[in-house]
């Protein structure tokens, strides 16, 4: 697109030229949780929603934050995280409410709604909760009274007794910025006057602001039903979602029980009782009672969306939405990167493709960015990545226990080829000579993705000879954007790829590299560098280079990744300290299998290299195999 000439005025800098007008491809970033819901509704489609609690230990933190990218992959709606007043659930702990919930919206992408109870905190207290949540990027609220702390509630002083006082709160403190839920209850809260008098105070909490309701769970179809046309006659016109509890054992279910002062209904009694000791057991029947109870809501007509109580298990759940068809888990996304919920990177379409296996890391670096960022790859000479010192973080580190990356890595290395081995089996799938699968490597937390397939043969190649790649794209000319390995964005479009290959290699074969790279000048693009920032590159000063872009119906051309020459110096940071903070650190200090490693940080090079005749087979195989045939050559010096 033209952009000289066509601005209104000559002081217009490369950030807010033409490039900056593409429209954001997914339309939902933009929409408030209450509007997604109503457009939903109109639709006539079916969505759910899921609840989790926080964890009580920072490893459960890493396993709950991997289960929200693993359930997020289904399509909810939006999650919510509850608050419990114990705790410390606004403080700044990888355990508290408030970090969970932050972590889900900020790094995993997903809606999520925080609650806040009145129990135990004074009106000043809730105001800071909602200003931290407000700065966290957190936009919507559940507001609750909460469950005493004791048997019986005690009034708070300077503090909240009703939910519906909360609800007046948080609309007097800051207007219209959150989306405001609240709790009915089908059977009546059970410390209410009377069903007909909750009711009333339902009414009451949805006149102060509230825009939907989440309802405690409950055991059959036609309690909900008979509660939503009492609310209805009454005059609450607001979304009202059933909470669905899938009964999981016999023991959460009595605890679910008792806290929320409900009665099992005898039918129920009679089946679970003989089974209790069958998990398995119990874990079907619930299943299939969730099932045909959801059913039944759904075909009311009267129902669009199902909250699930999750108890932070994931089978059960997985388990109905599947069998009600809707589970919906699309290989295609938005853009080919996890894209954050962030409201402050709402604008943002681009970025370098370094990060594309390590995306809650590049969220972390560029937190502090205040705009996003279409206009910061116009010339990237600042893009100020944050330091990346806290490898330690619930959501940067590894899944897997040190014991599971000792049997994935080797217990003990006894060479550079043993590592070359650990990252071929990464490859293939195949298990190591221990009989261990290699699932993920510092680099990459996750199996590889399906579009890697593409590139498997090769891959396996290439790292058995000590081209250790960390990142790679096939080529792709012009691809359907509904292709289910490598289409992205919306349908209509057609997605284009330069094929790109980035790797670990010594010394030796970067400098058999360079000299092939000769015969590939205006073809390949290529930087290298090594740990100590010495910077080999045919690239345009601080140009970046375009490697994925998409063509949509009545938009301009997209273009979400890049390869950046500065970003490129800060990734390498990154990337050269993952071989230590993951990988060295797990062998003790003078061990040959800690040198090792540092030998390899030390001393090897990161390459990455775009082949830019993306029409054309993909060139770098042949620049692989001709830097390997040139140091085996008898004339190589």
């Amino acid at each position: 697109k033209e952009s000289d000439g066509g601005s209104s005025s000559g002081s217009e800098s490369s950030k807010d030229s033409s490039r900056c007008s593409t429209p954001v491809l997914d339309a939902d970033r933009h929409e408030r949780l209450r509007e997604k819901m109503r457009r939903r509704q109109d639709a006539g489609d079916k969505w759910f929603s899921l609840e989790f609690f926080p964890p009580r230990t920072a490893n459960a933190a890493v396993n709950l934050i991997s289960r929200f990218d693993r359930m997020g992959a289904g399509g909810p709606l939006f999650i919510d995280v509850t608050w419990h007043p114990a705790g410390d659930p606004g403080s700044d702990k990888e355990t508290s409410s408030m970090i969970i919930a932050n972590t889900a919206v900020n790094y995993c992408g997903l809606e999520t709604i925080l609650h806040m109870t009145c129990c135990n905190q004074t009106k000043d207290d809730i105001t800071g909760h909602l200003q931290k949540a407000k700065r966290l990027g957190l936009k919507n609220i559940m507001a609750l009274r909460g469950d005493p702390i004791g048997e019986e509630w005690e009034e708070e002083v300077d503090g909240f007794n009703y939910a519906v006082d909360l609800v007046k709160h948080i609309r007097n403190e800051f207007d219209d910025y959150f989306d405001i839920c609240v709790a009915g209850y089908p059977k009546g809260h059970p410390e209410a006057e009377s069903y007909e008098a909750d009711l009333r105070h339902l009414k009451e909490k949805v006149l102060a602001g509230a825009d939907f309701i989440i309802t405690q769970l409950f055991f059959r179809s036609e309690t909900f039903l008979k509660f939503m046309k009492d609310c209805q006659a009454i005059g609450i016109t607001c979304p009202i979602i059933p909470g669905i509890f899938p009964i999981q054992g016999y023991h959460s279910l009595r605890q679910l029980v008792k806290l929320s002062k409900l009665e099992v209904p005898q039918e129920i009694k009679d089946v679970i009782e003989p089974i209790k000791d069958n998990d398995a057991a119990i874990r079907n029947y619930g299943v299939e009672l969730a099932v045909s109870m959801c059913r039944e809501l759904l075909d009311s007509g009267m129902v669009h969306g199902l909250h699930f109580y999750t108890l932070n298990r994931e089978v059960a759940t997985t388990d109905v939405l599947k069998r009600l068809g809707i589970w919906k888990e699309d290989p295609r996304r938005p853009l080919p990167w996890a894209v954050s919920a962030h409201p402050k990177r709402r604008v943002e379409d681009v970025r370098p493709i370094f990060w594309a296996s390590r995306p809650k890391s590049y969220i972390y670096r560029t937190q502090e960015w205040d705009d996003f960022p279409n206009g910061r790859w116009g010339n990237s000479s600042s893009p100020a990545f944050g330091e990346l010192k806290d490898y330690y973080l619930f959501y940067l580190k590894s899944k897997s226990p040190r014991e599971e990356l000792l049997k994935m890595w080797g217990e003990e290395l006894t060479g550079e080829e043993s590592v070359f081995e650990v990252f071929t089996c990464y490859i293939t799938g195949e298990p190591n000579k221990n009989g261990h699968k290699v699932t993920c490597m510092p680099w990459n937390d996750d199996p590889l993705a399906t579009e890697t397939n593409l590139l498997k043969e090769q891959l396996e190649k290439v790292n058995r000879r000590g081209i250790l790649t960390i990142n790679s794209q096939p080529n792709i000319n012009g691809k359907p954007s509904t292709d289910p390995i490598v289409g992205w964005g919306p349908s209509g479009g057609y997605v284009f790829q330069k094929a790109y290959l980035e790797f670990f290699t010594s010394s030796e074969i970067v400098m058999a590299l360079l000299k092939v790279l000769k015969k590939y000048e205006l073809r390949v693009n290529y930087h290298i560098v090594n740990v100590k920032g010495q910077n080999i590159t045919n690239a345009p000063d601080l140009q970046p280079n375009a490697v994925t872009w998409g063509i949509f119906p009545g938009r301009e051309i997209i273009q979400p990744t890049v390869v950046d020459p500065v970003s490129f110096l800060s990734w390498k940071d990154e990337a050269f300290a993952l071989w230590i903070e993951q990988w060295a650190k797990l062998y003790e200090e003078e061990s040959p299998s800690r040198m090792i490693i540092q030998y390899i940080h030390d001393n090897y090079y990161l390459v990455n290299l775009v082949d830019n005749d993306f029409p054309l087979e993909n060139c770098l195989w042949q620049v692989v195999d001709d830097t390997f045939e040139l140091l085996n050559s008898p004339t190589q010096e």
